[in-house]
């Protein structure tokens, strides 16, 4: 521990020196140590070591009893990923751009279940969608990692869908100095970012890092729209090696457009728009200010807290629909929202020992905050000719109210989590959690209010057991709690009073870690289910009887050998099932968007540099989406779809390379969602150039 502001390195240096006076490889120091069990990155290769997520405490991945996937910052750099979504497409039980050329949000559905609204995490902070529509994007080069939790997660992270949970970790302030400025250029797109930062002062109490972006682009169809600019000031503080506040802000700005569909029936070019260029946009503004705070007692204890503030603006307009008869109108829509959010999260965390046994307790209480407003508009305008579109404007729109609400959330949460290990090979894991939720949702023009209290106890009982260093084997049982907002949802309204969904899970599997080389194999068998899910029994109402069940197998290796040849594979396949939806007409069939067969691959290989040849990476994948229906009576099918990635990188110099990314590289055309009027076409190719220098 350093003592007096003297920084651990210098501790571990001084101590190295006194033993053994002829040490000399100093790139074997403490601190390259350290940065392998990182719990939020970032890492050095593709593999993790460790997460938070799984525990929220500092745990090996092959110690938790559930499934982890760690998508590592240098993993994000070769795929040059640009959203969320993107970066866990190559993730096993995980399937993502649901909808195709719409980009208003990252979709993603993990083990069957939707997690767009609510599995959206930053730095174990909910960053979910409180109302409809008011919420941005995460920016993917403000990150420094991406996790997926896999199944049921009440008992530590509250409201929450079944399948899982998504979480960003925000890039931040590292131990040693250095940077980056980057230029990307491609078809209607232009970039640039820079990110640097270090220590402040010589004994690294004080560090910072800054983080920005410019962007100008388009989504590779006419009239769309994808600028960018982020800025993300970062510091930590560190008075001793127990104690740091790191402070996180950031500040993001996205001119987008909308959900770009065309009508069912229709064969149209990818590049036709059917919408209104002068009433086609989904603006956001994003502003956050959080930290994240640690001290570590002289007895074993942790205290830990983290808390963000988050202010998001949305100004969108679209006009969609139509059908294939140009006398037909189409429909426009319109949402001026205001959304803010400020979340809390507080742990104690005591590790101790007692002969054979190991204990970590943590407990913790969290709370979070939601306060939206939207003013949502609905009308139509005239239809369009798909051959030939001939567009009238802002002035042939006509606009009527919809809903004018304020949505108020307060979710209180209070946890505890047992760890217990016995003789290195047994690891129980024991956790519970009590949540309460209060939802209010006043409809400003009628007066009328919705108030809605829902409360749950949510368990989870998991078990690992260390075969061999190599090899553990695990078993869990989680729970999960997801409230609805209020009884009037889309345009129906829930009979009865509203209860929340409630989810479980059991769930097997094995993680092999070989000590040979770099390398996480995972796999698991799951079984998941949600009840109190909401079924149409008539055109306007929706009662609380839907059942849905979905078993599975995952399949996941990532591997890094010798710094030249990494590798990612990934296979799932789900079984869902109706259990019941009220009617009984939809009972044993698939439920929408839920394939049988996910697989992806991805390989790139490093040919070292010889002479004045610098080093050559290259690189490709394939994501593949089995066939699946749009709808719960199973009429309407979409065909699986396999797609390709490439990218190659030459180094210039030892500070500067080149890299080349296409996704989508044969440019195939194909239907990613597709409902009763309107269809979504999946997104295009794109061939983006980068030019950086490293410092």
């Amino acid at each position: 521990m350093a003592a007096y502001g003297v920084p651990a390195i210098g501790i571990a240096l001084l101590a190295g020196h006194a033993a053994a006076q002829d040490v000399t490889n100093l790139d074997r120091i403490v601190v390259e140590d350290d940065s392998e069990t990182r719990p939020v990155g970032p890492d050095k290769t593709i593999v993790a070591k460790t997460s938070r997520l799984g525990t929220k405490t500092d745990t090996e991945i092959e110690n938790i009893p559930a499934a982890v996937s760690v998508v590592t910052q240098k993993e994000l750099e070769t795929r040059a990923v640009k959203s969320v979504q993107q970066a866990v497409s190559y993730t096993a039980g995980v399937v993502t751009d649901e909808y195709g050329s719409d980009d208003r949000y990252d979709y993603y559905r993990i083990r069957g279940f939707d997690l767009t609204a609510l599995g959206s995490y930053r730095d174990g902070l909910p960053a979910r969608i409180p109302a409809w529509f008011t919420a941005s994007r995460l920016e993917p080069y403000g990150l420094q990692r991406v996790e997926v939790l896999k199944g049921s997660t009440s008992s530590l992270f509250g409201l929450n869908a079944p399948g899982g949970l998504v979480n960003a970790i925000t890039k931040r302030p590292q131990d040693i100095a250095g940077g980056e400025v980057y230029t990307t250029l491609g078809d209607s797109h232009i970039e640039t970012g820079i990110d640097f930062g270090g220590p402040i002062d010589k004994d690294g109490v004080w560090k910072y890092r800054l983080t920005g972006l410019y962007q100008n682009g388009d989504y590779h169809y006419d009239f769309s729209n994808d600028d960018r600019l982020y800025i993300a000031p970062a510091v930590t503080i560190s008075p001793d090696d127990g104690t740091s506040l790191t402070i996180l802000g950031d500040y993001s700005k996205r001119n987008s457009t909308g959900a770009k569909g065309y009508p069912t029936g229709a064969d149209i070019d990818l590049n036709t728009f059917v919408g209104e260029p002068d009433f086609n946009h989904f603006n956001t503004r994003q502003t956050d200010l959080g930290y994240q705070f640690e001290h570590q007692f002289d007895n074993g204890l942790t205290f830990r807290q983290n808390a963000r503030y988050t202010h998001v603006r949305l100004d969108y307009e679209e006009v969609y629909g139509g059908t294939t008869n140009p006398s037909d109108p189409r429909e426009a829509f319109a949402v001026y929202g205001n959304a803010t959010r400020f979340s809390i999260d507080n742990q104690l965390q005591h590790e101790g020992s007692w002969g054979a046994f190991d204990s970590k307790l943590l407990v913790g209480i969290d709370y979070s905050h939601d306060n939206a407003r939207e003013n949502i508009l609905y009308g139509s305008a005239p239809g369009i000719d798909l051959d030939n579109p001939v567009y009238c404007g802002r002035a042939c729109i006509t606009l009527g109210p919809y809903v004018n609400w304020h949505v108020k959330q307060d979710a209180l949460g209070v946890y505890a989590q047992e760890q217990l290990t016995w003789n290195d090979r047994w690891l129980l894991t024991l956790g519970g959690r009590f949540d309460t939720v209060n939802t209010t949702a006043d409809y400003i023009d009628s007066g009328t209010r919705d108030d809605n209290s829902a409360d749950a106890f949510t368990k989870r009982l998991g078990l690992t057991y260390k075969a061999t260093d190599e090899i553990a084997a695990y078993a869990n049982y989680s729970e999960s709690f997801q409230p609805l907002v209020a009884p009037t949802a889309n345009g129906y309204t829930v009979e009865g009073s509203l209860k929340p969904q409630l989810g479980t899970q059991y769930e097997v599997g094995v993680k092999y870690k070989p000590e040979g080389y770099d390398a996480l194999f995972t796999a698991a068998l799951f079984d998941l289910s949600q009840t109190n899910v909401p079924e149409s029994v008539s055109a306007t109402v929706q009662r609380q009887v839907g059942e849905v069940n979905v078993r599975g197998l995952e399949l996941e290796g990532k591997i890094a050998l010798n710094e030249s040849l990494n590798a990612t594979v990934a296979y799932s396949y789900w079984h869902g099932k109706i259990v019941e939806d009220g009617n009984g007409g939809n009972i044993g069939n698939r439920p929408a968007n839920v394939p049988k067969h996910i697989a992806s691959a991805w390989l790139d290989y490093t040919i070292e540099g010889e002479n004045s040849r610098g080093d050559i990476t290259l690189g490709g994948g394939a994501r593949y989406v089995g066939q699946r229906y749009s709808d719960s009576a199973n009429t309407i099918s979409m065909k699986s779809t396999m797609v390709f990635d490439i990218m190659a990188k030459y180094a210039i110099t030892k500070d500067v390379d080149f890299q080349v990314n296409v996704t989508n590289l044969f440019d195939k055309k194909y239907q990613s969602t597709c409902y009763v009027s309107s269809c979504y076409y999946g997104d295009r190719r794109t061939v983006l150039g980068t030019l950086k220098y490293t410092w």
